[in-house]
């Protein structure tokens, strides 16, 4: 079962930094570019626009790599 979330959901995630929090920001259904990279979101295959809390930046995750924050 795929995890969804919802715009405004806090949410943490494993990154090559260390542990991350941030805030889904919404979710993309469709290919797009953020920072220069291929984000290769689709409906089937889903990813969510994450903004970090840490950083302020925005990054696509799929769904398997976030879990709710509290």
């Amino acid at each position: 079962m795929t995890k969804a979330f919802k715009a405004g959901d806090k949410v943490e995630w494993d990154s090559s930094g260390g542990h991350s929090v941030g805030k889904v920001v919404k979710k993309q259904t469709s290919e797009t570019h953020i920072k220069g990279h291929k984000v290769a979101a689709s409906k089937d295959d889903p990813q969510y626009i994450v903004k970090s809390d840490k950083s302020g930046k925005e990054a696509a995750h799929k769904p398997s790599e976030l879990k709710k924050s509290r």
